[in-house]
């Protein structure tokens, strides 16, 4: 089983419902984590990778705007739904 589908599994596990929106962000955002970064890296160790992908991974959630997301970054989304929710 690769990391995807353990993962997948692990947060159904504890309880939490993935709608098919939320596969379909999942995939995108594997598809971007290797194509943007995994297959253009040659890591020098294990600690290599997860540093760099720990980079990446903050930079698709804070610094990369994303189309489908209006020109926003993810996290960006997310602190205006937050701010949505406890006005409401």
């Amino acid at each position: 089983m690769d990391v995807s589908r353990r993962n997948v599994v692990t947060l159904h596990r504890v309880g939490v419902h993935l709608t098919e929106m939320d596969n379909v962000m999942v995939e995108r955002l594997w598809r971007s984590l290797k194509y943007e970064e995994v297959y253009l890296k040659s890591y020098e160790s294990v600690d290599d990778a997860r540093r760099s992908i720990s980079k990446y991974l903050h930079f698709f959630n804070q610094g990369r705007k994303h189309q489908s997301l209006g020109e926003r970054t993810p996290d960006e989304l997310y602190y205006e739904s937050q701010m949505r929710t406890k006005a409401a």
